[in-house]
């Protein structure tokens, strides 16, 4: 599954990459900084184009809350604390990171928003962990050879927080089966974020695209496109921030075989 990505350009360069350029969309970009590594699970907000607003570029947080969402009274976290319905809400999005392609019709957490609340998420990398065995993990960065910004499908919700009537804006990422290198680096799942041909990108935010249609879209793309290496495991460590240019780096692990040359 995906729960880590990169988003290296600046604002001015996702601008034009989508080809909205003008000042009303940089505007709603100035809370954006570039992330070097956006872990799912802190539900950053980030940059997303809606089928609703398919001409603006706006935050939106990872991790898709149900506009159907409602917090229990009393509920606490593991410490006895008594939880707000914001972070009831943030509990129930650690599930929702990702949605998968081949179910997302008939899940009730995601069948509601792939009819017609579909975006693209612009980014520049996907981290993954390739298991050597139960204890050992290589992390890897995968990215296209041209080192474009490319999309992910996602699907998008508007949840109203009933504590502070605050409209809370989520997405999710859809999955599919993992092409041949993805099969190779992530291959405790076999799984990866899906993602669009840029010649796709538009008809996947179509507000009156078909349900069939929808269906034929969520594929896998082929390895071709595809590079990627080994990283350090700053990606994980506890001591530093890992949203940083060097957790993206090149690093070599000894006697350890650049899975790029498998077959």
């Amino acid at each position: 599954m995906c729960y880590h990505y990169a988003l290296t350009a600046d604002k001015v360069e996702i601008s034009t990459r989508y080809a909205l350029e003008d000042e009303e969309t940089i505007e709603l970009m100035n809370d954006y900084d570039i992330v070097y590594h956006n872990d799912g699970f802190a539900h950053r907000a980030m940059p997303v184009i809606t089928a609703d607003e398919p001409h603006k570029i706006q935050l939106y947080d990872w991790g898709l809350i149900p506009h159907w969402f409602k917090p229990k009274e009393g509920a606490v976290d593991a410490q006895g604390n008594k939880m707000t319905a914001l972070q009831q809400a943030r509990a129930f999005s650690n599930q929702t990171l990702n949605a998968i392609g081949e179910t997302v019709f008939d899940k009730p957490s995601f069948r509601n928003y792939i009819g017609q609340k579909r975006c693209l998420v612009p980014a520049n990398g996907i981290f993954e962990w390739h298991h050597l065995d139960k204890k050992t993990k290589m992390p890897h960065y995968i990215y296209l050879k041209s080192r474009e910004i490319f999309s992910f499908g996602g699907i998008y919700s508007h949840w109203v927080d009933p504590e502070t009537g605050e409209i809370v804006r989520t997405y999710a990422i859809l999955t599919n089966p993992a092409n041949s290198l993805m099969s190779r680096i992530h291959n405790s799942k076999l799984r990866q974020p899906f993602i669009l041909p840029r010649e796709s990108e538009g008809t996947w935010i179509d507000y009156d695209l078909a349900k069939e249609n929808v269906k034929e879209l969520i594929r896998p793309l082929g390895d071709e496109h595809f590079t990627a290496h080994t990283i350090s495991k700053l990606i994980t460590s506890r001591y530093e921030s890992s949203n940083s240019p060097e957790v993206m780096a090149p690093y070599d692990y000894e006697g350890f075989q650049s899975l790029l040359d498998a077959s």
